[in-house]
């Protein structure tokens, strides 16, 4: 691998600058002045009140369930990333290919702030703010990589609770994963199975468990089952456990 160049991303130091004198923080003022779709902004502030509007794989996912673009700002190290997001095109633009991220950085990486974009994606037929054909990324290997690396644990909010999970894409149409991870996504395609259920299979814990549906899903590759019967939360499962045992003395 190259060396990294961080020559094209902000030094945090100017971005603070930057967000003092515009008297703006990451998610304050969201309204009136933004032109950000209210269904995206209302689910913004909804993260922000849960504190999560930080979470930069919630609010990922926030637009790519409104389908909206939106300028994501992440904090790497002492710099600051760009990233204009189109859900809609499968696209990313950024000076830098997130790829070239170092994991342990990328781990440790925070949300900084969510704006409405100041570019277009590539084939837009207004052609003004489009960017340089080199900076724009597929997006896919990019929400890939933040679910399995990425600063988040646990499960996304949208695919929390009692569920059962299934994956939809076969090994040729999802992109890799590692030792157990890949093992565990290939054996979600021919069984339904629960957080808990998937956390004890062979190399897995709860924690990559859940990095890996957060992963299937945020690709499109995630099937999440609520009327399964392995979405039993915990507490049901013992109570039917404890049921049983009774009727049998």
């Amino acid at each position: 691998m190259q060396q990294f160049e961080d020559s094209t991303l902000w030094r945090l130091s100017a971005y603070e600058r930057m967000r003092l004198e515009r008297s703006s923080t990451a998610f304050a003022q969201l309204g009136e002045n933004t032109v950000l779709p209210t269904t995206l902004v209302s689910d913004l502030r909804q993260l922000d009140l849960q504190r999560e509007s930080h979470d930069v794989l919630e609010v990922l996912a926030a637009c790519l369930r409104h389908r909206q673009s939106a300028l994501l700002c992440l904090r790497y190290e002492d710099l600051v990333w760009p990233l204009t997001v189109f859900p809609l095109e499968g696209l990313y633009h950024s000076p830098r290919a997130l790829a070239r991220a170092k994991p342990q950085s990328l781990a440790q990486s925070v949300l900084l702030s969510c704006d409405p974009p100041g570019l277009r994606p590539p084939g837009h037929w207004m052609h003004e703010r489009i960017g340089r054909t080199e900076h724009y990324h597929e997006l896919k290997p990019l929400l890939w990589n933040l679910a399995l690396i990425g600063p988040r644990t646990t499960l996304l909010r949208e695919i929390g609770g009692p569920a059962a999970y299934r994956v939809l894409l076969s090994k040729d149409h999802r992109p890799d994963a590692p030792g157990a991870v890949g093992a565990a996504a290939e054996r979600l395609r021919s069984e339904s199975a629960s957080l808990r259920e998937i956390a004890r299979w062979p190399g897995m814990t709860a924690e990559r468990a859940a990095r890996l549906l957060n992963a299937l899903y945020m690709i499109g590759g995630l099937m999440v089952m609520r009327s399964h019967p392995a979405a039993r939360p915990e507490s049901d499962f013992l109570g039917r456990l404890l049921r049983f045992g009774r009727a049998k003395r």
